[in-house]
């Protein structure tokens, strides 16, 4: 059995002050039906049998917990199932996962799927420390650290072992404020260059401000069906699971063997390729840019290129729109803005929009998309791949 992404939507990512996370989950939801509308003339949402959300801290953030119901309810679906999914930042693929599982596993035929986190209603202070309950509490949190501090000694090391430069670094968020220029939903349009990447505020060292993401409110939506329902609605331009991957590692960093990898990212890639995946089919990438150094790191993880090259890689222009793996092609992390349960979702809604062919930046050729999703410090990662033909 195959399934297929039918429609797809998104709200804007940003501060949103004047709407609820009830109200981005529902406006997610009305622009995923209104896509499905233009991709068949028989669809009706109360055939959705099940709905998966992705939320990583609607507890800590909003007080608001029991997030399957409340989604459910949000986008009137009430009596379905529904269930809410959590892996820190990889909530929303993971929650893609677990409805693609479900389908394959002939326990639903079309499944809703929505990412979505309202970061800004508290102190940025308190979402600093929000965010680290994604790491080791007792163990680093406890002392201090932040994920911005953990990328920023990845970063150090990194820089160590390879020599790899604050300015290739610098290129990443440079291309990616670039992608996202003409991108509507995104939170930051502006076009910056290496020097105001460098003489940003900064961070952790070596990461100043325009080396990471930024706190964000936002939901995405996708529809998925199995082959059947697919046929019987003639959906006109479905995309294809080809495969679904998911890796962990220990969530305490310093107890990792290596420093300057992923070895969950590794270990999902493993498994998609033994599902048949070719990477050198790969068109595009989408890749998890909390921080620029994640992006980098990510290209030598997958294999695109050898470990302690990925600066020199994005120097010679391999990721941009018109290089050999356009990666982050409607602005990443970076530009359109982290909602972290959101995020996992938005990169598929970017990779189907690129497939079929409707993207803000659309390539000239992309029939296969490879989505990487990385829920804290590499603790947790999942991989999709999309594709056009059964």
């Amino acid at each position: 059995m195959k399934v297929a992404v039918v429609a797809v939507g998104q709200t804007k990512f940003g501060e949103i002050w004047d709407k609820s996370l009830r109200n981005i989950c529902t406006d997610a939801a009305k622009a995923c039906y209104n896509d499905a509308t233009n991709q068949t003339d028989n669809f009706n949402k109360k055939n959705i049998d099940s709905l998966f959300i992705g939320n990583m801290s609607g507890g800590s953030f909003i007080s608001q917990g029991h997030l399957g119901p409340f989604a459910a309810d949000a986008i009137d679906l009430s009596g379905i199932s529904a269930v809410h999914c959590e892996g820190a930042c990889a909530s929303g693929s993971l929650a893609f996962r677990e409805a693609y599982h479900t389908i394959l596993a002939g326990k639903s035929n079309i499944s809703m799927v929505l990412g979505a986190e309202k970061m800004t209603d508290v102190d940025p202070s308190k979402v600093l420390n929000i965010l680290m309950e994604a790491g080791d509490a007792e163990t680093e949190g406890i002392v201090g650290l932040t994920f911005a501090g953990l990328y920023g000694f990845m970063a150090h090391r990194h820089m160590h072992e390879f020599g790899t430069t604050r300015e290739q670094l610098a290129a990443i968020s440079v291309i990616n404020h670039k992608n996202g220029l003409n991108n509507p939903f995104a939170q930051f349009r502006n076009e910056i260059s290496i020097q105001d990447v460098l003489k940003a505020s900064m961070i952790a060292d070596p990461l100043g401000t325009l080396d990471c993401s930024p706190i964000s409110d936002g939901a995405a939506a996708v529809i998925l069906m199995n082959e059947e329902c697919v046929e019987k609605y003639h959906i006109m331009n479905p995309v294809w699971i080809d495969a679904s991957g998911c890796g962990t590692d220990r969530i305490t960093f310093h107890n990792r063997d290596k420093f300057t990898e992923l070895n969950a990212t590794k270990i999902a890639l493993e498994q998609i390729k033994n599902q048949g995946i070719v990477m050198k089919d790969i068109d595009i990438l989408e890749v998890h840019d909390c921080f620029t150094i994640n992006e980098l790191v990510a290209l030598e993880d997958l294999g695109f290129c050898k470990k302690g090259e990925g600066g020199s890689f994005i120097e010679k222009g391999n990721i941009n729109l018109d290089g050999k793996i356009p990666t982050n092609t409607t602005g990443g992390l970076k530009s359109i803005g982290h909602p972290v349960g959101a995020t996992g979702v938005r990169q598929i809604v970017d990779i189907t929009k690129q497939i079929r062919g409707d993207s803000i930046n659309q390539l000239k050729k992309c029939d296969t998309g490879l989505a990487l999703n990385v829920g804290g410090i590499g603790s947790t990662v999942v991989i999709h791949v999309l594709g056009r033909k059964v």
